[in-house]
């Protein structure tokens, strides 16, 4: 397929995020296409937190939160989907499926042979992560969820999300920089103008406006039925350790969405609630990680 490569320089200065780039370019199934992870912290830890990101985001969003991970001794493992930040990019949007991307995390967790694995995932990270531990099961012992859902297809989505859709339809060549600004008011101009460090043009951007059309909205939708069945795994068959973090002003995935999880996820503590976060809860790690690291032991 044809895929695009963004340009090492674009990533040269990003305020916080000094970590070194890592590669992989033969994943089973996606032989030649590249794809970018951060590995920080000991290789030898016993413990593992891997870190998806959502859309528009890509690993930048783990800045702040990794090393509250590292330097409590783990590993923190925190990839680019396909698409998006230093990963290749697919240029046509019919490549991005549910199944693609869900493939791909599988693969790399194998390709790295991750265990002891603890989820971290938010916004798609956890459309997409919350489905991967129950056919992984021996790999996985603990979650940290943030602002997001299961999109099982068998519940109306929240008008906040189908007006969001609907924006992302409409504007293919989306701002990511004035987004995430937006959303983030605690962000510098060069910390949002990061984001957007992936994406030199609309020929990038495929991978970014295509997640919103993949959400499941009726039963039949592609990664409705992976996440029925996850559901349901979630609800009697989990038997990790679970932390929840809740950005309390989120208009589309915020405390309805995240209570729903919350009784869907087996033994699910009750949540760590921060007031001013959004979204893009990851923004705010410095005043939820000692926290969350401390109830997931």
């Amino acid at each position: 397929m044809e895929a695009l490569r963004t340009p090492e320089d674009r990533f040269a200065t990003l305020p916080g995020y000094g970590f070194a780039p890592h590669y992989v370019d033969d994943l089973r199934g996606y032989e030649g296409l590249r794809l970018h992870y951060l590995d920080e912290g000991p290789r030898a830890a016993r413990r593992v937190f891997l870190c998806l990101h959502g859309q528009p985001t890509w690993s930048y969003l783990y800045r702040k939160l990794i090393p509250f991970v590292s330097e409590a001794g783990h590993r923190a493992v925190a990839p680019d989907f396909y698409g998006f930040g230093r990963s290749d990019k697919p240029v046509e949007d019919a490549v991005y499926s549910y199944d693609f991307h869900r493939a791909a995390m599988m693969a790399l967790i194998e390709r790295l042979d991750l265990r002891d694995i603890t989820l971290v995932c938010q916004d798609w990270g956890g459309l997409i992560g919350l489905t991967l531990p129950m056919d992984m099961a021996e790999r996985f012992t603990g979650l940290l969820v943030m602002n997001t859902a299961l999109g099982t297809g068998d519940r109306p989505l929240t008008q906040g999300f189908i007006a969001w859709r609907a924006w992302c339809a409409a504007n293919p060549d989306m701002a990511v920089a004035k987004l995430m600004a937006r959303a983030c008011p605690l962000l510098s101009p060069e910390e949002a103008a990061a984001y957007e460090a992936p994406y030199p043009d609309i020929r990038f951007k495929a991978g970014v406006r295509r997640f919103p059309q993949l959400v499941p909205d009726n039963p039949e939708a592609g990664g409705a039925a992976l996440s029925r069945r996850a559901r349901d795994w979630w609800r009697t068959q989990w038997s990790g350790r679970t932390a929840m973090v809740v950005g309390m002003t989120d208009p589309v995935l915020g405390p309805p969405v995240m209570r729903v999880l919350a009784e869907t996820i087996r033994n699910c503590p009750p949540p760590i609630e921060i007031a001013e976060a959004g979204h893009f809860v990851q923004e705010w790690a410095p005043l939820f990680m000692k926290r969350a690291l401390a109830t997931l032991g």
